[in-house]
């Protein structure tokens, strides 16, 4: 439960400011590109320190670097509460973001190291909980939280959270053994990582907004990420002490388990992210009212995780995989059947599928690529497995970004082929909207123009769900490479 609890704070924090941007937009007097620096902001920092967690824990100690990852996140979300403009609320949420990202991974690399191999189906299921229903609490907590108190309380919320932490992690956490021999600090490896990583997170939060490679900068950070990154990989594996040792991707099921990872990543972040973006410009939702849609399907997630957390041991993970995989492209089916008469009641039991369906997959897939690997390496395979579960979902929600606004200009094309004016079904039904509209034939025009933006824009969505589905469905044969695990009698702890 501490860790969990610790994890959460992070993992809510991705997106709890999502619903909250407008809010902070009007109240500190900036633009929708510059207040997206809030999440950009966050997102860099903390992408890049997970990598990074394994190496900082050996060397200050588990506990220690994990409760100083607890005091300095909640410092440093009272001063994104506090934070008096925009600068000082980005300054902010770049040290939130440093000292969070090495929450989620010390957490679970601390559930496998410290809790028995007989009880890990149970304590990923509780850790499973907290990052499922993270990202989909998130804008419902967040929604509430700036509707009744205003945008700043969504950061003070962790305060009472993070004292409590700080004291249960002192409390049940082992205390830190005697240190190991300092081994020499790879400089040159850090640089490289935060160039390469903050430079590709930048590019995939931002290039939309900056129209991607026609920007000069963008184009410099592409470049940058494509130079830093491939060194960065060539000088770890040659490092003796490598700040992040990628050589534990040698456990095959780590590497196809982290592969894996990319694709629900996608499919996690990607949906929460495009789903409210429909309820809220096509349905017309408040804040509140697209957090709670999300809502029944994060208590779906919460429910299964619990349920499969104790039986997680009685079925094989690949299977249970290749099952929320191909439930998962069904779901992608039903929500891409979205129409003008889409409502609640249409989106409610496929969201619900799709918390069920992603428990399937995450919970397997943690013991799939963690479970085999020596207490040893966990830390390191810990931090790997969950950056790219982070990076699937900063990738995916650029590619569905980019894949809307193309579909929906794509749609509206179509659709205005036929809108020709020697159409007689047009011209019946622009009189009719005119005569409704006491003559005026601008305003049914500009009546009928909405329409076709509306359909153009329902048949992007279409297209989005179907592409979340084709990339789980192509990922399947994935699950091929994740090796059987050994049965827990022989995985027993001393």
């Amino acid at each position: 439960m501490t860790a969990s609890i610790g994890a959460m704070l992070e993992v809510i924090d991705v997106s709890i400011v999502n619903v909250a941007l407008t809010h902070m937009q009007a109240n500190l007097g900036a633009t929708l590109a510059e207040v997206g620096w809030v999440v950009t902001g966050y997102a860099m920092a903390s992408v890049v320190m997970i990598p990074l967690s394994e190496w900082l824990g050996e060397r200050f100690g588990q506990r220690n670097y994990f409760v100083f990852c607890l005091i300095g996140f909640t410092a440093s979300s009272v001063l994104c509460g506090l934070a008096p403009n925009l600068p000082l609320l980005v300054l902010a949420r770049i040290s939130q973001g440093l000292l969070g990202g090495g929450l989620l991974p010390k957490a679970q690399a601390v559930m496998f190291q410290e809790v028995p191999k007989q009880f890990q189906g149970i304590a990923q299921g509780v850790f499973g909980i907290v990052v499922l229903v993270g990202p989909a609490l998130g804008p419902t907590l967040g929604g509430f939280l700036t509707d009744a108190l205003g945008w700043r309380w969504i950061f003070f919320i962790n305060l009472p959270f993070g004292i409590l932490t700080v004291l249960l992690a002192q409390t049940f956490m082992s205390p830190d053994g005697p240190s190991e021999r300092r081994r020499s600090v790879d400089w040159i490896g850090i640089a490289l990582l935060v160039a390469g990583l903050a430079s590709l997170q930048v590019v995939l939060e931002q290039g939309h907004q900056y129209d991607w490679l026609d920007n000069g900068g963008i184009r410099q950070l592409s470049l940058l990420a494509a130079v830093a990154l491939p060194t960065f990989i060539g000088w770890e594996l040659r490092h003796r002490s490598p700040a992040v040792d990628l050589r534990v991707l040698r456990h095959r099921s780590l590497a196809a388990g982290s592969l894996f990872s990319l694709v629900l990543g996608m499919g996690l972040y990607g949906t929460v992210f495009v789903v409210p973006i429909f309820a809220q410009s096509v349905l017309q939702y408040t804040a509140t009212q697209t957090g709670l849609l999300m809502l029944p399907g994060a208590l779906a997630s919460a429910v299964t995780m619990a349920v499969l957390g104790k039986n997680a041991s009685r079925f094989d993970p690949r299977w249970l995989i290749a099952i929320g995989a191909l439930a998962m492209v069904v779901t992608m089916g039903q929500l891409a059947t979205i129409g003008p008469a889409t409502g609640e009641e249409s989106l409610y039991w496929p969201l619900i599928f799709r918390g069920v369906t992603t428990v399937m997959m995450f919970l397997p897939l943690s013991l799939a690529a963690l479970g085999p690997l020596p207490k040893s390496e966990v830390g390191a395979g810990s931090g790997f497995f969950n950056l790219t579960r982070q990076l699937g979902g900063t990738f995916g929600i650029a590619v569905l970004t980019v894949v809307l606004d193309h579909q929906r200009a794509v749609h509206r094309a179509q659709l205005v082929t036929h809108l020709s004016s020697t159409n007689p079904l047009l011209q019946h039904r622009l009189d009719a909207m005119s005569s409704w509209l006491g003559g005026h034939q601008d305003q049914a025009l500009a009546l009928l123009n909405q329409q076709v933006e509306r359909q153009a824009a329902l048949l992007a969505y279409g297209d989005v769900f179907r592409l979340v589905g084709l990339v789980f469905l192509l990922a399947i044969p994935l699950v091929l490479l994740l090796g059987r695990p050994q049965r827990q009698p022989n995985q027993a702890s001393p």
